[in-house]
């Protein structure tokens, strides 16, 4: 199952060459395992976003050094992964990372086509395998595979569920970001509503005209304005339909591949967030931010999966339907933010307590 989503500060966050890592304070608390050496940790990133996202956040929450290692394909990458088994023959060597020893303790990587090579390294050096989202089976030779409640995988030995995805949105992340963009919107009148649009069937060009007379009808009812952003699958129709749409105070933008990009800044700035639900990524990072989130995701247009994701925000009280700030009117409230990067790091830890003591 390879995941079509995306996060919108992935281009800017993509690792294309072999360097080290940043680390966070996420887990401070956490006991360190072996030395602080960089080489102690792999992440696996590969030409996805999404994917690298969801590994980098997992690598900082950990709070240890890690090296990058970018991936990328040749044609075999395209055989399905029980042919290819534990293999390299899909990597394109020529603009992959040298992957050889000295070998890491831990390895993380995300996406089906980054699995073979996971196993690969595991198989080699012994190093614990961290592999996020559903790589199709069989997997019982990876250490721990880490998916989404909402893809419905069965509980296993291995398996370990979040509510959405991991991901890099921290505070430490966002307070930066804030501050830079923080001068640029002084002129619009609070409370600020950031809109953040994906992309795919749920946000045709219909769709993403109403959305954007939807908002613009909040922030005139709240008296504020809104901070729009597209992203990488904003199709031209939608992203041109929205944006007619908006009508009062608004900073617009429209994602395009290396220019500066506000995304982690209407995070951190933003009062109250709408997000479309047709991205994992994006409803994960709205609702680790622990402000009000609103889901825009007409039935019609939603996949089941994605259904029980926002389901299941919503009975944590992260997220509320954006029909219901007209239905009820807008409110603000409060709740535990989402997470996912640190439980997953305190999980990796404990395995790895466990077998350091086996």
């Amino acid at each position: 199952m390879e995941a079509e989503d995306e996060t919108m500060h992935g281009a800017r966050d993509g690792a294309p060459g072999d360097t080290p890592g940043q680390t966070s304070s996420e887990v401070a608390s956490l006991p360190a395992i072996g030395d602080d050496g960089a080489n102690d940790v792999w992440v696996l990133a590969d030409h996805r976003p999404g994917n690298v996202t969801q590994c980098l956040g997992v690598a900082e929450a950990l709070g240890m050094p890690f090296s990058v290692k970018s991936i990328r394909y040749n044609p075999l990458a395209r055989l399905p992964n029980w042919v290819l088994g534990a293999t390299t023959l899909h990597v394109d060597r020529k603009q992959s990372a040298v992957l050889t020893f000295p070998w890491p303790r831990l390895v993380i990587a995300a996406g089906r086509r980054t699995a073979p090579i996971l196993r690969t390294i595991g198989r080699k050096s012994g190093a614990f395998t961290v592999q996020c989202m559903w790589p199709g089976p069989p997997c019982d030779d990876i250490d721990l595979v880490v998916v989404p409640e909402h893809d419905g995988i069965a509980a296993d030995e291995n398996i370990f569920r979040t509510v959405g995805t991991p991901n890099r949105a921290s505070a430490q992340r966002l307070e930066p970001e804030a501050a830079l963009w923080r001068p640029r919107l002084t002129h619009l009148p609070r409370p600020w509503i950031a809109v953040l649009v994906g992309g795919g069937r749920g946000v045709v060009p219909d769709q993403a005209a109403i959305l954007g007379q939807r908002t613009s009808a909040l922030a005139r009812r709240l008296g504020g304005s809104l901070l729009a952003t597209t992203s990488p699958r904003t199709s031209t129709e939608a992203t041109s339909s929205f944006l007619t749409a908006i009508e009062g105070p608004a900073y617009r933008h429209i994602w395009a591949p290396k220019i500066e990009n506000p995304y982690l800044g209407f995070l951190g700035l933003a009062d109250i967030i709408v997000v479309t639900g047709d991205s994992t990524s994006m409803c994960s990072e709205a609702c680790g931010t622990g402000k009000p989130v609103y889901i825009h995701a007409p039935d019609a247009f939603t996949l089941e999966k994605h259904a029980r994701l926002h389901k299941s925000l919503f009975a944590r009280g992260c997220a509320r339907p954006l029909s219901s700030a007209f239905a009820h009117g807008a409110e603000t409230w409060t709740y535990q933010p989402l997470n996912e990067a640190v439980r997953v790091a305190a999980e990796i830890r404990r395995r790895l307590d466990q077998r350091a003591h086996a």
